[in-house]
C-alpha cells in the first residue's frame, strides 16, 4: 500500500521523505485547501527528495470552475512542472453544474504526459460520484484523490467503496482527508483502497516575538503568528499502520 503526504514547504517535503512516505503532493496554501507551488518550491524539493514529487495544478482557491485564463494559466503551469522534473501533477476541473470537465481535464493529462495525473477531490464535490468516476476515467487520468464526498475518509468510506468497485482497476482510487495511524487500517478495510494520502500537519506557534495585533494580512485574524509542520513520527507511524493494514489483509487471505 502507498501513501503520499500533502506537503506545502521544502522542509515538510525532506520530513514525508524520512517518515517513510512513498510520494509528496507539493502544494502552496494549504489553508485554501492547496494551489500551485512556486517553480521555487518545486525546484528546492526537487534537489532535496529521491521519492516522486506531484505538483498541484489550481491558479486559484474557491470553486473549481475555470475560466478560460485561468485555465490558459494551468497549462503553462503544467508546462512549467514537468520541465521542473515533477513526477506528476494533481488537478480537477468541473463544469458550472458540478459535472467533471471531460473536454479540458482531458487536454491537460495529454500536455501532462508522460507525467502521472491525479484528479483531486474535486470529485467530492460532483453531484453523482458514481459518474464522475467514469468521465475521469475517459480522461486517461491514473488516479482519483476522494473522501467518499465527506468532510473526512471515515464518513466517506462506504461511498469510496463504491467508487473503488466503479473504478474497477481501470484507474487508481487514493483515500484523503482525516487519515491516520489510528484509523487507516479500519478505512483500507471498509474501502479497499490501496493508496493514502494524508497532510499530518501540526499548529505550532510562530518564532516572531514582536506581533501587531492591530492588523491582519489575511481574512483569518492572528494567522501571520500561526506555522503548520509535519513531524517524522507521524510520518512512520502511518507508514506503520499502513504496513500493518497489509499483513492483515495477507492473513485473511490466507485463511479464506
Amino acid at each position: 500500500m502507498l501513501i503520499e503526504i500533502c506537503v506545502d514547504s521544502l522542509d515538510s517535503a525532506v520530513t514525508a521523505e524520512k517518515g517513510g512516505a512513498d510520494r509528496v503532493e507539493l502544494c502552496s496554501d494549504l489553508l485554501e485547501g492547496g494551489i500551485t507551488p512556486s517553480a521555487g518550491l518545486i525546484q528546492a524539493v526537487r534537489s532535496k527528495i529521491d521519492i516522486p514529487i506531484f505538483a498541484m495544478i489550481r491558479p486559484r482557491g474557491g470553486d473549481l470552475y475555470y475560466s478560460a485564463s485561468e485555465f490558459d494559466i494551468m497549462v503553462s503551469d503544467v508546462i512549467e512542472t514537468k520541465r521542473l522534473g515533477a513526477d506528476g501533477v494533481v488537478l480537477g476541473l468541473l463544469t458550472k453544474d458540478g459535472q467533471v470537465d471531460i473536454d479540458r481535464t482531458s487536454r491537460l493529462v495529454e500536455l501532462a504526459y508522460p507525467l502521472q495525473v491525479t484528479f483531486h477531490r474535486a470529485i467530492d464535490m460532483a453531484p453523482d460520484m458514481e459518474r464522475a468516476c467514469e468521465d475521469i476515467v475517459s480522461t486517461g487520468a491514473h488516479r482519483i484523490l476522494t473522501s467518499g464526498g465527506k468532510q473526512t475518509a471515515e464518513l466517506g468510506a462506504e461511498q469510496i467503496a463504491r467508487v473503488v468497485k466503479v473504478a474497477n482497476g481501470r484507474i487508481a482510487v487514493m483515500v484523503g482527508s482525516g487519515i491516520r495511524a489510528h484509523n487507516v487500517q479500519e478505512i483500507a478495510r471498509l474501502t479497499g483502497a490501496r493508496e493514502f494520502h494524508g497532510s499530518l500537519r501540526k499548529r505550532i506557534p510562530s518564532p516572531v516575538t514582536y506581533r501587531n495585533h492591530a492588523l491582519s494580512m489575511g481574512d483569518q485574524k492572528d494567522n501571520e503568528f500561526t506555522r503548520y509542520m509535519l513531524l517524522e513520527e507521524d510520518v512512520r507511524a502511518l507508514r506503520q499502520a499502513v504496513d500493518g493494514a497489509v499483513e492483515m489483509a495477507g492473513r485473511r487471505e490466507s485463511v479464506q
